[in-house]
């Protein structure tokens, strides 16, 4: 923790700031949104740019999109390990999780679990995932104020995880909890110590721990504890690697189809002329998919550690330092990207973006988000000609999770 008194981004001119000074890893800038102009700033003029004082400690940023291709696939230099987040961990609570893994250890265990999305699996998840946004649909309010998060995104999301780990599905909102502590520590008001956020997580794997002493035995389970019993790779895991990659499961599945349920929703709302585009060509709802989740980004960043000494892109990197990769900035880069700052449901090549990672770290449960997302819209579209927001939109306080705590929405019918 570094103990300089740090300028506060917020009060500060992104266009005169010197550039030595750009932290943009300060909550405050993610919380109001006004982190933007800061990432332009740093993709035009230093887009390796070194941040020697921060609350998470010295770090640079990787702001461009080739740029973040290039470290995504340089693992032997740029290591996944000890974590993939800006914060270090505690020394005391390591999480060992295969995303903060480099081969072999990642690929042998990702396989342990990658059957849960293969494309069978999914055609016969479509149904479940289908009737589920049904109801949960129909049950809203026309015309009463609600929050668009707490009705719909967090309560899809929660339902689509209960039937990946096959989990008891009246105890279905601690996953939610689960996930929401696993990335938010006591400066996000989500809890309120270290202590108290530790204790909830080890709540969560005497839960799992349960679960997996049921399916023992089990050799036909196709849900993700009983594919972690039978992996070989994962049968033997420590309680704390268990741990480990039970966080990264339900992160994973919960934040970036959550967000993006979101997301989507509020990007609709301030591009009127895509929203009516939308109802005209109900066809585009694919495509537009892949736009919402570029624009919300809903995992801002991926963090690498530099195995050793080396230069990238002009700037020498020392051994250990942190390196993080803002996927919300290479998702704005006009280099790689056509009138990046607009939100375009018909873009070309929409599924390009860097919302999922690249490589062999790329998020395993891609097609599985974009297939709810699909679903999703294909039923608001048949059932509401607008989901108008009425208030002010709250963003989670943190630079990793890229979401939305509040969400107030009117429904019009069609």
């Amino acid at each position: 923790m570094a103990e300089v008194e740090l300028p506060q981004m917020i009060d500060l001119d992104p266009a005169t700031v010197p550039l030595a000074d750009i932290d943009v890893s300060q909550r405050e800038l993610w919380k109001q949104n006004k982190k933007w102009d800061f990432f332009t700033r740093l993709r035009d003029e230093a887009p390796i740019h070194y941040c020697k004082n921060s609350e998470f400690g010295s770090y640079w940023s990787v702001t461009r999109y080739a740029d973040i291709m290039e470290m995504e696939q340089n693992w032997k230099v740029f290591s996944s390990e000890p974590t993939i987040v800006i914060v270090d961990p505690e020394e005391d609570f390591e999480l060992p999780m295969f995303i903060a893994m480099d081969p072999p250890n990642h690929g042998e265990q990702r396989k342990a679990v990658q059957g849960v999305v293969a494309p069978m699996n999914l055609k016969e998840l479509e149904g479940t995932i289908r009737q589920r946004v049904q109801n949960i649909l129909d049950s809203l309010p026309l015309g009463e104020t609600f929050n668009w998060v707490d009705l719909v995104s967090i309560e899809l999301t929660t339902q689509m995880l209960a039937t990946l780990f096959d989990f008891p599905f009246e105890d279905r909102h601690l996953l939610t909890r689960w996930s929401d502590v696993a990335t938010g520590g006591p400066e996000t008001g989500i809890v309120e110590s270290e202590e108290q956020r530790q204790q909830e997580l080890y709540e969560c794997l005497a839960y799992f721990t349960r679960l997996w002493e049921e399916r023992e035995g089990n050799t036909s389970g196709t849900d993700l504890i009983s594919m972690l019993v039978r992996g070989e790779a994962t049968k033997d895991m420590s309680p704390q690697e268990f741990l480990g990659n039970l966080v990264l499961l339900i992160v994973g599945g919960n934040d970036t189809t959550r967000n993006s349920i979101s997301g989507g929703v509020l990007a609709l709302n301030e591009n009127p002329g895509e929203y009516a585009k939308l109802r005209n060509n109900p066809s585009v709802i694919p495509n537009m998919v892949s736009e919402i989740i570029r624009w919300v980004t809903p995992l801002a960043h991926m963090r690498r550690t530099a195995l050793c000494d080396t230069e990238f892109q002009g700037q020498q990197i020392k051994q250990g330092d942190k390196l993080i990769m803002w996927y919300v900035s290479g998702n704005r880069d006009e280099r790689a990207i056509e009138r990046p700052n607009e939100f375009i449901i018909d873009r070309k090549r929409a599924r390009q973006h860097l919302s999922f990672g690249f490589g062999l770290h790329r998020c395993m449960g891609n097609r599985l988000a974009e297939m709810q997302l699909r679903i999703l819209w294909e039923e608001i579209q048949q059932r509401f000609h607008m989901i108008e927001i009425v208030g002010d939109v709250v963003r989670v306080p943190s630079n990793f999770v890229h979401g939305f705590t509040d969400m107030p929405v009117k429904l019009h019918g069609i």
